[in-house]
């Protein structure tokens, strides 16, 4: 199918593209993959501070201005990457949490979590639990009150399933959810898995990999497929995120309706002429800045 996608979209589209595994390797994705975002990260602004660090033995990455935290310590924002919960790291998303960081005045804490399918759920899950839970044990003075999580793609899914952990066992929980492209486990049915089947950057059949690897034969939970939970009461306030030409477009929206219905504040934004994957286009597609003002001032305004 032809997807109507701006001339921007369609230079970031082919910019990706061009960066192809040399087999058909794990090792070969994770090496395109690392190569076509570091393509994409602009270099590092000279007011902003970053550390790499162990956290409840899993290696973090810290972001912030270079500047005393404010008195009651700095806002927080833990970040989860996408990459299908097979690539991606530390370096691979440095271009957003730089941004977080810079324009919010924020701590934003990045995860290297573990990764599928040498690591399959819930290893990814338990990993990012871990690292919020210690928070405080960092270097750095977080101010308990405001603390936020985001993600993108598998990264959303990750954010979403630490909500509702943290609710279930009637811990604190974050001021706000932030999930960008999120993969919440929807039905096969759903009509964007259809519609956007062959997708630009994300296929059905991507998608359904993925997963596999991630879960392993593992019958899913609602921790590891939050559109699995029965009851999505009592969570942080959401923003929720989608591209409009993506097969987990509904996922993000059925999951905002569900928060809504049961009494969350959530904001949609759909984001048209978007693709999966799209956030590494910052300052290249006007479609994708204006993602990142969404983001952005929900954030602040949360935080």
């Amino acid at each position: 199918m032809a997807y109507p996608l701006s001339q921007a979209m369609s230079a970031f589209i082919d910019k990706t593209l061009s960066f192809t595994a040399p087999d058909d390797s794990l090792d070969g994705s994770r090496q395109a993959y690392s190569q076509m975002c570091r393509a994409f990260t602009p270099p590092r602004p000279p007011t902003l501070a970053v550390e790499d660090l162990q956290l409840a033995g899993v290696a973090i990455r810290a972001y912030h201005p270079r500047i005393a935290p404010p008195l009651a310590g700095w806002p927080c924002i833990l970040y989860l990457h996408g990459g299908g919960w097979v690539v991606g790291d530390l370096d691979s998303h440095d271009f957003i949490c730089m941004e977080l960081a810079a324009e919010l005045g924020a701590l934003v804490v990045a995860v290297d979590y573990r990764l599928a399918p040498e690591h399959p759920f819930p290893a990814a899950f338990e990993d990012c639990l871990a690292v919020w839970h210690h928070l405080a044990d960092t270097p750095f003075a977080i101010d308990p009150r405001r603390r936020a999580v985001a993600g993108d793609s598998a990264g959303g899914n990750l954010a979403a399933a630490l909500c509702l952990a943290l609710r279930d066992a009637g811990q604190p929980l974050p001021r706000a959810q932030v999930l960008i492209y999120p993969a919440l486990g929807g039905p096969a049915d759903l009509p964007s898995r259809q519609a956007c089947e062959d997708a630009p950057l994300l296929s059905g059949r991507d998608l359904e990999r993925y997963e596999a690897l991630y879960l392993c034969g593992v019958r899913p939970t609602p921790y590891a497929m939050p559109l699995l939970a029965d009851d999505l009461g009592g969570l942080p306030p959401a923003l929720v995120a989608v591209a409009q030409w993506d097969p987990l477009r509904d996922d993000g929206v059925r999951y905002s309706e569900r928060l809504k219905a049961a009494g969350v504040d959530s904001v949609l934004y759909i984001g048209e002429g978007l693709v999966h994957g799209c956030l590494r286009g910052r300052g290249q597609v006007p479609e994708v800045d204006q993602l990142y003002r969404t983001l952005l001032a929900f954030l602040a305004d949360m935080l």
